[in-house]
This record gives C-alpha cells, structure tokens and sequence, in this order.
C-alpha cells in the first residue's frame, strides 16, 4: 500500500494538537498536550523550545497508536505555528534562548523607535505595522543580550524548529515559509524574500535570516532516531508548514477573494481573502498575511479583548445568583447572548469598548475597556449586547479600511469558527453590522487539517490545494443573510462607535500620561 495518511500538527501559544487525516479529510485521530508559559518577572512570558518538541512527539504518537495506523503509511506531515514571538538556534540547530512570546512586551521601547523612524516602510514593505513581532524582539536582544545574539545562527518559528530538529537539519538549513512574512518587519512580502534595506535600517544581521520557501516545500524526512520518538517511520516526508492563523484559513476553505474568515474565540480576529496586496499606512489597523494559495493575501485585524471581553462580563457580572458564583458551562455563554436579544438593536444608545487590556489594530496599548451612554433604564440585556456589537462595530471598522484600499472588493460570504460561531445569535447580529451572510461549517478542526492539507501537496497526493479546501470546508446548514433594514440601521452606529474609540483612544493617552 502506497503511503497516503497525513499527520497535521498545530504548535499554538498554550497547546500542541496533533492530528492524523485520510486524503478525504476524515479525521481518524488527534491528540492534544499543554505547553507550559514561563512568567519570570513581569512584561516577560518565555517558552522552552524543548516543550514543542516534547509535546509534538507525544502528541504525534498518540495518534499513530489510537489510529491502528502502521507508520509506513504516513505519507507526509506538516506544523503550523504561533506566528509572531521568535526562537533561535546555534549553528547545531539546538536553541539558543528561550522562545521568545509574542506575548512578552520587553521589546515595546523598540516598537516604538521603530514604529516612529521606519514605520511607514516597514508598513510598505511587509504589509503589517511595527509590532510585538520578529524584528523589534531580534533588535532587543541584539542590543540587551549581546552575548546570547551572538551565538544565534538563525532564528526560527516554533513549527520551523521541531521539523528542523526531526530531519537532522544544520542552521545553514533554517527555513521560514511565506506567511509568516508580515510578521518579520524585516520582509519584502510582495516579493516573498528580505529586504536589505529594513535589514540595514534595525541593524540586524541578514546571515541570521532563515530561507524563505513555499509551505509545501520538503525541507526534510524523519530520522531514525526522531522516528523511535514520535512513533514514525524514517524517511517520512516533512513540509515546511505555516503560521497557524493561515492554516486556520486554508482549513476553512477561505480560498477565494471576498470572503471573509471570523475566528470567534480569546481574542476575535476577522480577515478578508483578496487578490491584492494592501499596506494599511494610513490606519495601522490592518495586517496583511500571505495566504498559503499563492497569489492570495488575507488582510486581517484582531481585538486582543474580543471573546475575553465576552467572558469577563459572564463572569463578573453574569455569572452570579444572589452573589455567588454559578459554575462555569458552555450553557452560560448560550444563556447571556439570549439575554442580548432582548435589547433592541444599538442597544438604546449604550456602547462598549471591548479593550479593557489596550487596543491592538490600530495600535494603542494605552486603552482601556469604556461603558458609553449608559442610563437609568438600561438593563442587564443592553449591558450584554453592547459587547457582542462592540466587536462587530469593530469588525465594520476594519471592513471600511479594507474596502477604502481595494473598492472593487466584492464581500459575499464570511466563514465563522471557534467557540463563538456555534451562537447562531451573534452570527446574525455581525451579519447585519456588517452586511455580509455569516457560514458556519460542518469540521471543527481548521487548523491541523490546513496543515494535513500542506502535508498532502507536499507529498503528491493533492495539486490543487484550494479546490481540496472548498471541497471538504462544507457548511452547516443555510447561511445568515444581513436583515438590510437592520444593516441600515447600524450604520450610523458604526459610525459613532468609531468616532468614540479615536476619543477614547486621545482621553486614556492624555489620563495615563499628562
């Protein structure tokens, strides 16, 4: 029997899923381990690159061994990855520091030496605004831990460095595939390769740079000793995998331009799919990722308070009976939406900021969460649905930055996933803000099929990844259309949610510092 299983892991921020796959998409088993955070001291949040790895080997032999699957028929797997905190090796391809999370804010001072002399250009160019990402954090440790930045030979994404350690690679052989270009600031994006100039510009040293291949590119085959742990056989075929976010995306089948893609979870990210490629100069709101199907971008924006903003208010001020505290179920999130639908839409004038620990799209870590408008007859319900329309107001805001740079963007479909897609509820209610029909789909793995998928062109066993994706992204019943009377009638609430956040934004700043 020739090889045709497919192994799809996902290396995120908290856990690592491993995922084994038939050509047809049928999930036969998957696998998921915790992945420690390492909190030292405050501003600093570390990983141990030795955690990936560890939890890709068990999570991988887990599958192969609940699966009854013999090794030999594994015909190819792929990572994808965290995408914006950094790793690095020696010249043995063995870590030289912890990884270093995007969650960690030592490297915000140079953000903004950056942001503040490069910005534009390194908007320009990599089609994302200087954030907590690659160059600002290679540039902290060039200039606050010398000693260590001289030993590292490249660096590396977490999925770069488990599947460089399986195939035995030597740093000469690092690599770093094409979506995780935007987050480098240290990229030409459009071309797919570095920029000399914004490598002069930060003062980093090109020769630490990785190779830039396509996802699919075969950067490697298991070796015996990481087949004895991972439970593989030697000589499986290794792809180089993406960003976790793109493979997100491929595994939904956003794969067309106009479409969009709403990850409803912790942080709430909306991206569109296009044929052009946009530099948000103007707003620095928007990021724009290259998808996995080549000559596709996916402009996108995140709320770092979306759903967690959600669950705050379930559990301080929801989740209570007589003041205790209920426990915590899925149910609870189905009841407080229910509750939201008994206000009318705009919620009789109250509005919420749902940036209670800074905005991230545009860039203001100074914000903070706002209730707007409220008076003596708002209630429980109105309180409830002006955080669920916060995030859509905020969604329509990066929408109107997206259709501003590319006019002739026909919006027909946005794809939901995550915990929040379930609510058919707030589906509506973001179809009617935005205008655009909301489609909930049938899987609820994304990423590590995206990966599997990867895996598969990589093998030979699928050409066209796009069709592949649509093919097995099928939806869950109709979709939500937008109310157009509805739709009509957020508009000019759009509009002040907008203008509220830009005074918020000015107040907070001037709170904080003045």
């Amino acid at each position: 029997m020739a090889p045709t299983y497919l192994l799809g892991i996902d290396l995120g921020t908290s856990s690592t899923k491993a995922a084994l796959y038939t050509p047809d998409g049928r999930l036969l088993a998957e696998s998921t381990a915790e992945v420690p955070l390492y909190t030292p001291r405050p501003g600093v949040v570390e990983q141990e690159n030795e955690d990936f790895y560890r939890t890709a080997a068990q999570t991988i032999r887990a599958c192969v061994q609940t699966s009854g699957v013999d090794p030999r028929h594994i015909a190819a797997l792929a990572f994808d990855s965290q995408m914006a905190g950094v790793g690095f090796i020696d010249d043995n391809y063995q870590a030289a520091a912890r990884f270093d999370s995007w969650l960690d804010m030592r490297c915000q001072p140079y953000i903004a030496q950056i942001d503040k002399e490069y910005g534009d250009l390194v908007t320009r160019l990599t089609g994302c605004p200087p954030t907590c990402d690659h160059g600002p954090k290679l540039v902290w440790w060039k200039e606050e831990r010398p000693s260590i930045y001289q030993n590292i030979a490249k660096f590396v994404m977490p999925s770069a460095y488990v599947a460089g350690r399986m195939a035995g690679l030597h740093a000469d052989n690092a690599f770093i595939d094409y979506t995780f270009l935007h987050f480098t600031t240290l990229s030409d994006a459009q071309q797919g390769t570095w920029s000399g100039e914004l490598c002069a510009a930060l003062g980093v040293d090109p020769a630490k740079l990785p190779r830039i291949v396509e996802p699919w590119a075969v950067v490697g085959e298991v070796t015996e000793t990481a087949a004895a742990e991972f439970g593989l056989a030697p000589g499986t075929l290794i792809a180089a995998g993406c960003g976790d976010t793109a493979a997100n995306a491929l595994g939904a089948g956003i794969v067309q331009p106009g479409m969009l893609f709403d990850v409803a979870g912790t942080a709430s990210v909306l991206a569109a799919s296009t044929d052009t490629f946009m530099a948000d100069v103007e707003n620095r709101a928007l990021l724009t990722m290259r998808s996995v199907i080549p000559g596709l971008w996916n402009p996108l924006a995140y709320i770092g308070g979306g759903g967690q903003a959600l669950r705050w208010f379930r559990d301080r001020f929801f989740n209570t009976l007589h003041g205790r505290e209920q426990p915590r179920t899925a149910d609870l999130y189905a009841e407080l939406i229910d509750l939201a639908q008994q206000a009318p839409p705009g919620a009789d004038g109250l509005f919420f900021s749902p940036h209670l620990g800074g905005r991230i799209c545009p860039s203001a870590p100074d914000m903070r969460g706002a209730w707007i408008g409220f008076s003596w007859s708002h209630t429980q319900a109105h309180f409830a649905r002006a955080v669920l329309e916060s995030i859509a107001y905020e969604y329509a805001y990066y929408l109107q930055i997206l259709q501003r740079a590319i006019p002739n963007l026909a919006l027909h479909e946005t794809r939901a996933i995550g915990g929040g897609a379930r609510s058919t509820a707030w589906n509506q209610l973001k179809a009617n803000v935005l205008g655009v029909p909301y489609q909930r789909l049938g899987r609820s793995e994304f990423g590590s099929w995206g990966s599997a998928m990867i895996a598969g062109k990589a093998a030979g066993i699928f050409d066209d990844l796009a069709e592949v994706a649509m093919r097995h992204a099928q939806p869950a019943g109709a979709a939500l259309g937008p109310d157009p009377a509805t739709h009509a009638q957020y508009a000019p609430l759009v509009a002040k949610h907008i203008a509220l956040q830009a005074t918020l934004h000015e107040t907070y700043l001037h709170t904080l510092h003045d």
